[in-house]
């Protein structure tokens, strides 16, 4: 149903990443509001926010990271079935994306490697103890509101950090040992039933080119052709609240547009989308001979959130994410391009794909067990830019130690060209030493990025530390993105942009549709007893080493479920 008063409404949406521009097509999809009525104020001169990938005339391919999707981002695969393809028109992007990863599935052959290029002995093995199970069950029993602030390296031992789990769960989600250990619980739960793969990232998802020209590009289209406005090279300085009477109603936009500043005034009647921080503001480039600058400034969408976060407690305490982060943490990623063809062979014996088949190469990213800088590198599909030349070959590259020397350059990555970036990378996917200057000088160009804030959605925090969606009181002013709060799901995804954008559409505008829940494999018991059989090293129930008592309860309670339905679960997840 049309919800009652949306054509005397009108909306202002800070920010045109992935959250900005879900919630105007929900705005316009479910809202059924008149896409001139929305208006999109973006701070640089392009949208897309963090879902990146960009050829620059000066510097070439520029990649900031990859987004791991699955088949269970639910608001995700809801938004974009709604969106239509750019190759296909009579398709959606949903259609296009199910299809594409169907006939080419994601699975990793080659997903740690070690000792410039070998294979870990250990693949596949999740190497955890007893100790270190009973430390993972003991934190998802843990209610969030008793892990305020804590680190993940405060409620695990070395038991579980020295483990394949952790190097694979790490390595895949960005967690640092250091990190909110509230967000690892909340991985946990929404993952759990992924524990089967993370060895070959089989339950990963890709789309075909990168993340700006497959999602970002079509949903631009779709929403300039219902009218939509968009305003580029746009800061937001303030959102002034009045929070008198224990509701909030956002009543003034205060804006610089093209060095311009600007008012905008606001009713009841004008709804205000608010994506407070960013991951990839402040962003800095260097090129093949100068590494990325580290200084920054803050950066408009965290001083916007400031500015928001004086006027009322409800708004959140944005210097919980943007101030204090270690200068460990992971800051620096590069995008690798090779010419021609001749590192090729080394990647082919990890990947044991053809790199020029078109299909998905690491399915994910391949990390390097040994590398001082947890070295990592991911290859997308091919072309992984629409306009890429035959001969070359798009490398993402990251390090989420940034406070130790490499293993071949002798830095620490904040202080690596892109040519040293790159030598590093050669020397641990196995070329010989002899050959690694050359081919980064010669044979490749590779451009470092410097984020101060990638991994700030995942610093320690404590209940409140992030607004809610819509909240208490509020009358027009959500927040949306993944500094903003909702229930159980997970930042450092495109199904949180999504959801909390859905989210906010749905409650400020009163639409009589229900948000999808998230997906609840944490609930479902058929999950949870294979998750066991993988963590306990795929032993069965008979297998496992228990005292003599509880051995004797066991015996009793396998009496008592033989014939039963519960025992026909029990084999399905192998534990008999």
């Amino acid at each position: 149903m049309k919800p009652v008063g949306v054509d005397d409404k009108s909306a202002y949406i800070v920010g045109s990443g992935l959250a900005g521009l879900a919630a105007a097509s929900f705005l316009v999809r479910d809202g059924q509001m008149k896409g001139d009525k929305i208006h999109v104020l973006e701070e640089l001169a392009l949208p897309g926010g963090s879902m990146d990938g960009i050829w620059n005339e000066q510097k070439g391919y520029i990649i900031r990271g990859g987004r791991e999707m699955e088949p269970h981002f639910e608001t995700l695969w809801d938004l974009f079935r709604s969106i239509p393809s750019l190759e296909n028109p009579d398709a959606s992007v949903l259609d296009e994306f199910y299809w594409l990863n169907k006939e080419d599935p994601s699975f990793s052959h080659g997903r740690v490697i070690q000792e410039q290029g070998k294979e870990l002995p250990t693949e596949g093995d999740l190497t955890l103890t007893p100790k270190a199970v009973q430390e993972l069950l003991d934190l998802v029993m843990t209610p969030e509101k008793d892990l305020g602030d804590k680190k993940i390296n405060e409620v695990f031992s070395e038991d579980f950090l020295n483990s394949n789990f952790w190097l694979y769960w790490s390595t895949m989600f960005a967690f640092e040992p250091w990190a909110s250990a509230m967000e690892m619980r909340r991985y946990l739960m929404r993952f759990c039933h992924h524990i089967d793969s993370l060895s070959n990232l089989s339950s990963l998802r890709f789309t075909k080119y990168n993340q700006y020209e497959s999602l970002i590009q079509p949903l631009i289209k779709f929403l300039e052709s219902k009218g939509v406005q968009f305003t580029y090279n746009t800061h937001v300085n303030n959102i002034k609240v009045d929070t008198s009477n224990g509701s909030k109603v956002a009543k003034e936009i205060d804006l610089t547009t093209d060095g311009k500043d600007n008012t905008i005034s606001l009713t009841e009647n004008d709804l205000v989308f608010v994506t407070n921080g960013s991951i990839t503001e402040s962003t800095t480039y260097g090129d093949k001979t100068h590494p990325a600058p580290t200084e920054h400034e803050l950066g408009s969408s965290w001083q916007l959130w400031e500015n928001l976060a004086k006027q009322d407690e409800a708004f959140g305490h944005p210097d919980k994410f943007c101030k204090n982060i270690p200068e460990a943490n992971w800051t620096i990623s590069g995008t690798v391009t090779l010419t021609d063809d001749e590192v090729t062979p080394y990647i082919e014996k990890i990947s044991k794909k053809d790199l020029h088949s078109g299909s998905i190469v690491t399915s994910g990213p391949v990390s390097i067990k040994d590398s001082n800088w947890l070295y990592g590198y991911s290859i997308s599909r091919q072309k992984h830019f629409k306009r890429q030349k035959d001969n070359e070959l798009v490398v993402w590259v990251y390090g989420l130690f940034s406070d130790k020397p490499g293993n071949f350059v002798n830095k620490k990555i904040t202080e690596c060209t892109g040519d040293e970036l790159c030598e590093e990378w050669l020397y641990h996917i196995g070329v010989p030493t002899d050959k690694i200057k050359d081919i980064a000088e010669n044979h490749a160009s590779t451009i470092p990025a410097h984020m101060p804030y990638i991994t700030s959605y995942f610093m320690p925090r404590k209940l409140g530390d992030r607004p809610l969606v819509v909240p208490e009181g509020s009358k027009n002013l959500a927040f949306i993105g993944n500094f903003a709060e909702t229930d159980r799901d997970t930042v450092f995804t495109t199904e949180y942009s999504v959801r909390t954008a859905m989210e906010a559409v749905y409650t400020l505008l009163n639409v009589d549709r229900g948000v999808p829940e998230v997906f609840g494999s944490a609930y479902d018991v058929r999950t949870l007893m294979r998750a066991i059989y993988y963590l306990d090293g795929k032993k069965k129930l008979e297998d496992i080493k228990l005292p003599f008592k509880e051995r004797l309860v066991e015996k009793k309670v396998m009496e008592k479920i033989h014939g039963t339905y519960i025992e026909e679960l029990l084999k399905d997840a192998h534990l008999l």
